[in-house]
């Protein structure tokens, strides 16, 4: 058995305050790979926080380009603990837009994956403030195979899940910054979603302001092998992906193998 020391790093982020959001951030990498964590992932826009009232000031107070300082400092994190950083997502400025950004590091430093937020939750107004990505994205790795990128209203999105596993990913990492006011639908929608696509799926919340923690880690069956209380409290766990897929196939593979695409493509409406 060959297990993977994942951790989960979940907080309150200071909404606007870049300086202390990037501390507090490094601060958690440090303490999970101090427990041995080989993969980190921290929470949707730590940097900026998330204040749906003031998102666009906060989001514009800490828009920076990749590469820029902070995904300087984030390389710098994942090279000096020799860790895969999924350093959840942060405001992007590129071409005159900001984009809501998940930044990958590899244990080397390298910005090994980006991903741009393409669903965009509306009832936030996050519409108003970011441009939408348009990549389903998955990344290629040596240590975990293909990996597909979800920032947290992406990752309710069945088709979305769905367009990930057609691209190879059996695990999925989700950054989120998810409402108290749906937690039915985090307790609902992502373990159907590894259920129905044979995926580990890792999801990563923020807590407090709002929002309620339980970042977890969720087998291919849907299960639950680990989750974070609600308040501030990182999780570190070991988990074999391996066999937890290899089981998946074994008992759920006709969710996946016996789909067919072609009769669920959009059809016009009758006139």
């Amino acid at each position: 058995m060959s297990t993977t020391r994942i951790g989960l790093g979940q907080w309150h982020a200071v909404p606007g305050d870049h300086n202390v959001n990037l501390a507090t951030a490094l601060e958690v990498v440090a303490d999970l790979a101090a427990q041995g964590a080989e993969l980190v992932v921290l929470p949707e826009l730590w940097a900026s926080g998330y204040d749906a009232v003031r998102l666009g000031e906060i989001v514009s107070a800490t828009a920076e380009p990749v590469p820029g300082p902070r995904s300087e400092a984030l390389a710098r994190a994942a090279r000096e603990h020799g860790l895969w950083l999924f350093a959840g997502s942060v405001p992007e400025l590129a071409d005159g837009r900001v984009y809501n950004t998940t930044l990958v590091f590899d244990p080397e430093g390298e910005l090994a994956g980006v991903h741009r937020k393409v669903h965009l939750y509306r009832p936030t107004a996050e519409d108003a403030v970011f441009a939408a990505g348009e990549t389903v994205t998955v990344l290629d790795t040596d240590r975990f195979g293909p990996v597909g990128l979800a920032t947290c209203f992406d990752g309710d999105h069945p088709g979305y899940a769905r367009a990930l596993r057609d691209r190879g990913a059996r695990l999925v990492v989700m950054p989120a910054a998810y409402e108290t006011a749906a937690e039915s639908w985090w307790d609902l929608l992502h373990p159907a979603n590894a259920l129905a696509n044979g995926q580990w799926w890792i999801t990563v919340n923020q807590c407090g302001g709002g929002m309620f923690g339980r970042s977890r880690v969720i087998a291919p069956d849907g299960t639950t092998v680990a989750e974070a209380p609600r308040d501030r409290a990182s999780l570190v766990c070991d988990v074999d992906l391996e066999a937890g897929i290899h089981e998946a196939d074994a008992h759920n593979s006709a969710l996946w193998e016996d789909a067919q695409p072609d009769l669920y493509a959009p059809h016009p409406l009758p006139t």
